[in-house]
């Protein structure tokens, strides 16, 4: 009797013990044995993502769906205030301690080259799903992507992207989105002043309209503002606003990556032998020169921005982030437009955007670039853009947003906008514009002009140079 119960015991334990190994090779497990690569692939990673300008819920849904392809990963996402965020990174760099995703300025990106991992070719990356009906089965492949080509991206994004992102043969980032210089104006004061158009070009149109709706108290003081143009350092991105007119006016502002020249006579166009250069500077001093018809701006006035704010200025020149502040700042009833143009010159119009880029120090560079193409995906940029209420750097999405009131001056502009500095310290390149800017405006030996912009020019090529480590 005993001898029965332990052969059937035994007989038990080996039924048991054939049935597991079926299970476990049948797939009726729900996991498949995986190997070695396989599992070295989906252990739990985090990638830390820096930025300034959106909070987490604008990266929410982005997120998730990633997460869904690869839930080992998770994104950690961190806003910084703009005035802490470069110091914070810098350090955190050099401990070894940045991010794995950061956004930088487009300006930033020559500066930030050597901190930075280009596109790889092709990412392999990968992928868990569940299979099977009865039993369901978590499968893991691995899946390799080519990269975009540089073909690609020229058909995908604006030209000035391209220009800006790809250094060297070598992509380093792709932009969320991208905002061009536009024109804010005061409809109250425009329609107090009896201009019923918004001007299109800046000489006759966008001066006169500057004459109509400036109010002086005395000859040299100002008391409503037409435009704040003409200063350097109370006009909010005056660096922008005059490089963009040096470049309407057919500057060269740089040949290859140097020397900077727009101090050069340039004998294009049909005016012969001209200085473009001094006379986009002469033309935006005019406006904070009491001797002229279209003062309406002096250096002792707040910031232009400000003074927006305050209801005096007709004529703010500024970009799609500004939108937000004078709705939440003042009651300013406002209209946004296209900047306006040089009539018979080309249509240029100025960028200003951000670049999301992988840090060379980390840990998980092809996971980190999976995710910034990731980003950039139809389905998943236009879940940014709804959620920002940013204007598109792609070109299959431009049209989706010309119908907008708030996004038409901008993105109606990204085909033609451009930016020039790719220097090392953009700081330094835009304090010499202001100080240029500054000079000519006090400046009483007309003979000392071009010595001015030669001082601005020399000052902004040294920081073409790369500095000694």
């Amino acid at each position: 009797m005993l001898k029965k119960r332990s052969w059937l015991f035994s007989s038990k334990l080996i039924s048991i013990f054939l049935l597991a190994v079926f299970l476990s090779t049948s797939g009726f497990s729900g996991c498949k044995l995986l190997s070695q690569a396989e599992q070295e692939r989906i252990k739990p990673i985090t990638l830390n993502y820096w930025r300034v300008a959106d909070d987490t819920d604008a990266f929410s849904e982005i997120i998730a769906d990633y997460q869904s392809q690869h839930p080992n990963i998770t994104i950690n996402y961190r806003k910084f205030r703009l005035e802490e965020y470069e110091k914070e990174l810098l350090n955190a760099l050099a401990e070894d301690r940045g991010p794995d995703i950061f956004s930088i300025p487009q300006s930033w990106l020559t500066a930030y080259q050597s901190k930075l991992e280009p596109m790889p070719a092709e990412i392999q990356m990968a992928y868990q799903y569940e299979k099977g009906t009865i039993q369901k089965q978590t499968v893991v492949e691995l899946r390799t992507k080519k990269s975009p080509t540089l073909r690609e991206i020229k058909e995908k994004y604006v030209d000035t992207v391209f220009n800006d992102v790809v250094i060297d043969g070598q992509v380093f980032g792709f932009p969320l989105s991208l905002e061009t210089l536009i024109m804010i104006y005061n409809k109250d004061i425009l329609n107090q002043s009896g201009i019923s158009q918004i001007p299109t070009s800046w000489t006759d149109e966008f001066q006169g309209a500057v004459a109509k709706t400036t109010r002086y108290e005395t000859e040299t003081k100002v008391i409503q503002s037409g435009t704040a143009l003409g200063t350097g350092y109370n006009v909010d991105r005056s660096f922008d606003i005059l490089s963009i007119l040096m470049i309407q006016n057919g500057a060269t502002m740089l040949s290859g990556t140097k020397p900077t020249m727009f101090n050069r006579i340039t004998k294009e166009g049909v005016r012969g032998s001209v200085n473009p250069g001094l006379e986009a500077l002469q033309f935006y001093t005019d406006f904070a020169r009491p001797s002229k018809d279209v003062f309406s701006w002096d250096a002792l006035m707040p910031s232009s921005f400000e003074a927006f704010l305050n209801g005096k200025v007709g004529f703010f020149f500024g970009y799609n982030y500004h939108i937000p502040q004078i709705r939440s700042r003042s009651r300013v009833n406002f209209g946004l437009a296209p900047i306006p143009q040089i009539p018979n010159n080309p249509i240029r119009n100025y960028a200003n955007y951000s670049v999301e880029v992988v840090s060379k120090k980390s840990a998980y560079m092809t996971e980190a670039w999976d995710f910034v193409l990731f980003m950039n995906q139809p389905d998943e940029i236009k879940k940014f853009l709804a959620k920002t209420r940013r204007p598109t750097a792609q070109r299959a999405l431009i049209s989706t947003q010309l119908e907008d009131e708030d996004l038409y001056p901008s993105v109606s502009q990204a085909l033609t906008a451009v930016t020039w500095y790719k220097g090392y310290d953009i700081a330094s390149a835009e304090k010499a514009f202001k100080d240029m800017i500054e000079q000519y405006l006090v400046l009483t030996d007309e003979n000392k002009i071009n010595d001015i912009l030669n001082v601005a020019n020399s000052k902004i090529s040294q920081t073409l140079i790369k500095p000694q480590q």
